[in-house]
């Protein structure tokens, strides 16, 4: 799926990160979602990688990627620390400024990412998602419904870490399905690799564990930093058949969190770059070649 692309796992501190890297234009950092890897991007990042260095890794927790325990608070899950772990990717290839696009969880990591390391973001895309403090202090009954995961995985160890795994394949072929809106988008192989990675009990807890340190600790960082704004220009995109585009205004909401926000909807679901991927490559590119 990566073909001409190098895999490379390198030593952050504690937790080693995987990931896969080709190109030589100006990094270009890929961030994946729950429950996936870095394989989200595999029908996009080759055309990237012609005018990018692209760097896809799995995010600590998921894929090939380091399993820690969560300790006091989650805090290993915390998104600081996942964002910190990505920062030192880069800056071991050399990459001290660079672009970052973050799907899904991957797009919480890059927001805070740019808020903690903003001399190093250079531009910001984030794919379908609202800030977590704005999407659980503002949570009703639809929000609930749709996103009743943000309340299950939270529960405390192990229950759904034993329910999960009690059939891992259900429970992917079910979020895919209610997620996505074309059934065809997730190849094969892609859903090959994804559920290869899922069935490591230890990639349900940790998985879990980064859902745990949203509902706390980084809650608690999102609102010493309120006063904040990103600076690095960000780019919102979103499915216009999913539950985030219909739900919130997305530019108005990124806007109080962001100085400089621009945004679209694409024809799909929640996995933009497996169920539009054309329309997500051209919107990035435009963005940030521009």
């Amino acid at each position: 799926m990566f073909d001409g692309f190098k895999t490379f796992e390198i030593q952050t501190g504690s937790v080693t990160i995987r990931g896969v890297k080709k190109g030589n234009g100006a990094p270009f950092l890929l961030l994946h979602g729950y429950p996936q890897t870095h394989v989200i991007w595999h029908k996009i990042a080759p055309r990237l990688a012609e005018q990018f260095t692209v760097i896809a890794t799995d995010l600590r927790g998921y894929g090939d990627s380091s399993k820690l325990a969560g300790g006091e608070n989650h805090a290993a899950y915390s998104k600081r620390e996942m964002a910190n772990d990505q920062i030192a990717v880069m800056r071991h290839f050399g990459f001290e400024r660079f672009y970052v696009a973050g799907h899904d969880r991957g797009g919480r990591v890059a927001h805070r990412m740019a808020l903690d390391h903003q001399a190093q973001i250079q531009k910001i895309a984030v794919l379908d998602i609202a800030p977590t403090h704005w999407m659980y202090t503002t949570t009703d009954l639809e929000f609930a419904r749709a996103y009743y995961h943000w309340f299950f995985l939270i529960q405390p160890y192990a229950v759904p870490e034993r329910m999960i795994a009690a059939d891992v394949e259900h429970w992917l072929r079910s979020k895919f399905g209610q997620w996505g809106r074309d059934r065809q988008a997730i190849t094969d192989q892609a859903y090959a690799e994804y559920l290869r990675c899922f069935k490591d009990l230890d990639a349900i807890h940790a998985s879990c564990e980064d859902y745990r340190a949203s509902a706390g600790i980084d809650l608690q960082h999102d609102e010493q930093d309120m006063h904040k704004k990103v600076s690095a220009p960000v780019l919102v995109l979103w499915g216009e058949k999913g539950f985030v585009g219909r739900k919130y205004d997305l530019v108005k909401v990124w806007q109080q969190r962001a100085e400089n926000v621009q945004g679209v909807g694409l024809p799909c679901g929640h996995y933009l770059p497996e169920e539009a991927p054309a329309q997500t490559l051209q919107a990035l590119q435009q963005f940030f070649l521009q």
